[in-house]
């Protein structure tokens, strides 16, 4: 998908001499924006109601961040590039470095943010946010999301999360678009990312069903053994066995949290 974006201080003048663009929201957004009861929504209506400027200038000096859907059966993260804007359902975060991708995608975040979220629709679609989730979690000490990466690379435990968690995204990458089944042409507008598209009908075909969502249904040996391989070095990273149970690592978790509210 394409989202038209005109920042969120072009005029109206501005954004019409981008004609082919302007021309498509003209048709198609404009009519339910001039309906909206909120003055600044109907009366900027070329502009996206919720442009986050504090978002985008925190990836200042990233290439990437990374991001997670709000609403799904499985929680997992991915790497977007910067250029890419986040829709209302992407829950964002201005991070780039592959510890910090590492330690949200262990099983011990997961687990978290199951016991935390909100859910969804009829009650099981677990809903990611920020308050009741991630700003709850308790990262290892020395690992925290308050304390830039360059501060902590040469630390042992970052190494090894920072290995396995690259790991872990290169596989799940070569799976969802194996060199036998894609091409890499560049896209028309620099500084964008490169087109990602099928060598032709039958890699098409293939290609639509390699998702996240149907990659972790069926979990093959090697995603399982990918995240324990992640799992064990997060746990380390907390000072815990690496077989440690899902039960005892969130009792453990509680009491870090508990920990951080008294000091």
């Amino acid at each position: 998908m394409w989202i038209v974006d005109f920042g969120w201080e072009m005029s109206e003048q501005e954004a019409a001499l981008y004609e082919a663009p302007f021309q498509h929201i003209r048709e198609h957004v404009f009519p339910e924006r001039s309906k909206n009861r909120r003055d600044a929504y109907r009366e900027r209506w070329w502009r996206h109601v919720e442009p986050r400027p504090a978002f985008h200038a925190s990836l200042q000096g990233h290439s990437r961040y990374m991001a997670t859907p709000r609403v799904a059966k499985h929680r997992t993260f991915v790497w977007l590039d910067q250029a890419i804007v986040p829709d209302s359902r992407i829950f964002a975060f201005s991070r780039s470095d592959d510890v910090f991708f590492g330690i949200l995608h262990s099983r011990f975040h997961e687990a978290w943010s199951f016991g935390t979220c909100s859910w969804h629709g009829v009650g099981n679609d677990p809903t990611y946010n920020s308050a009741g989730v991630f700003e709850t979690f308790p990262f290892p000490e020395g690992l925290t999301p308050d304390i830039p990466a360059v501060r902590y690379e040469k630390d042992s435990r970052a190494i090894a999360i920072s290995q396995v968690a690259k790991r872990l995204d290169d596989l799940r990458n070569a799976w969802l678009n194996p060199s036998d089944l894609v091409q890499i042409k560049p896209e028309v507008v620099p500084g964008y990312p490169d087109q990602i598209l099928p060598k032709d009908i039958v890699s098409h075909a293939i290609l639509r069903e390699r998702a996240l969502t149907n990659l972790y249904n069926r979990r093959p040996q090697w995603l399982v053994d990918a995240h324990s391989d992640l799992d064990a070095a997060v746990a380390g990273a907390y000072g815990w066995p690496t077989d440690i149970s899902e039960d005892q690592a969130l009792a453990n978790l509680l009491v870090l949290l508990r920990h951080k509210f008294l000091t």
